[in-house]
């Protein structure tokens, strides 16, 4: 499983790279980034299902 962020649906909350700073940062407008490339393992899985959880507008799915 990997991480999608849809940058254009991200309005700069901060939940995600505050729930997993391990897998999100944001750029220097606020946006989103993802941090980490390819499969996650179990640990990152979980945090990563948290972050896609608790964005309000549903920029971040995960899936292959």
């Amino acid at each position: 499983m990997k991480i999608h962020l849809d940058t254009e649906k991200c309005q700069g909350h901060g939940r995600c790279y505050s729930l997993a700073p391990d897998l999100f940062d944001c750029d220097d407008l606020g946006t989103a980034v993802v941090v980490v490339t390819g499969e996650l393992n179990d640990e990152q899985l979980a945090k990563a299902k948290l972050a896609a959880g608790n964005c309000p507008e549903f920029a971040i799915t995960i899936g292959d």
